[in-house]
């Protein structure tokens, strides 16, 4: 958590370890999704070791997805949930890919044309100001990308806008590991995400700021209350890896 000491002012808000105008954080964290997109997908296998493959096999069994029903996979990116809930939902169900980044979502609909995926669509969308109507979803999924979103507590209440009574909302996202030694051992590993990136994408401060942001997000008690506040109930919390990730889950009343 933030110290006190440093928390944004009502104009400023958090972009890694910097404070920012809070209208720029999203063309600032758009140009990070732009830079990397090439190569976002090998890069997750590599900092993750590929665990983010079962954390998200995890996420759609956790949803309670059923055939025929309506998901909403936002900050989708390149569609990996997406084509797991397409298949979940099947034929007579439907999965919108919705991502405010362009580069990011096209990625995502290139990945569900090339594997014959005819049940999902790709929406570029604001997680703050959603386009759908109310209740027009049976599910909401947001896979690490809550953290990037400059007000978090504007995009859960649309979250919970959007999803019809009864329908519940999953948010994997970085966390904070419950042992002291896990988390030193993690910081160590993230800290040379940047030099891999440089590696592989020629971009290190993109991998940094994602890097920095891990540790500007809420921790898992603190983000169970802010949904709890967005108006969610049967606020649930699942650590994977020993808290680096946690998965919440939430339910429309």
């Amino acid at each position: 958590m933030k110290d006190s000491a440093n928390e944004p002012t009502a104009t400023t808000t958090d972009f890694g370890y910097q404070q920012v105008p809070i209208e720029e954080k999203a063309e600032r964290v758009a140009g990070v999704f732009r830079s990397v997109a090439p190569r976002y997908d090998i890069m997750n296998d590599l900092m993750s070791l590929g665990t983010h493959r079962l954390m998200k096999r995890m996420t759609i069994e956790l949803s309670g997805v059923r055939p025929g029903q309506r998901v909403l996979d936002l900050a989708g990116g390149t569609g990996d949930l997406s084509e797991l809930f397409a298949a979940r939902v099947g034929a007579a169900g439907r999965v919108v890919l919705a991502d405010i980044n362009a580069s990011m979502l096209a990625l995502g609909r290139d990945r569900l044309l090339d594997a014959g995926v005819g049940n999902a669509c790709p929406v570029q969308a604001d997680a703050e100001s959603l386009p759908f109507g109310d209740g027009s979803f049976d599910c909401v999924s947001i896979g690490f990308g809550l953290r990037n979103v400059t007000r978090k507590d504007r995009a859960l209440k649309e979250m919970l806008r959007v999803l019809v009574p009864g329908g519940r909302l999953l948010v994997l996202e970085f966390s904070k590991p419950r042992n002291p030694l896990l988390g030193q051992a993690f910081d160590v590993w993230s800290s040379l995400w940047p030099t891999f990136g440089k590696l592989v994408t020629g971009d290190a401060d993109s991998y940094r700021y994602l890097n920095e942001s891990i540790r500007m997000h809420p921790p898992q008690e603190a983000l169970s209350e802010m949904l709890s506040e967005a108006g969610f109930s049967e606020v649930r919390c699942h650590d994977l890896a020993g808290g680096i990730v946690a998965l919440h889950r939430g339910v429309r009343p």
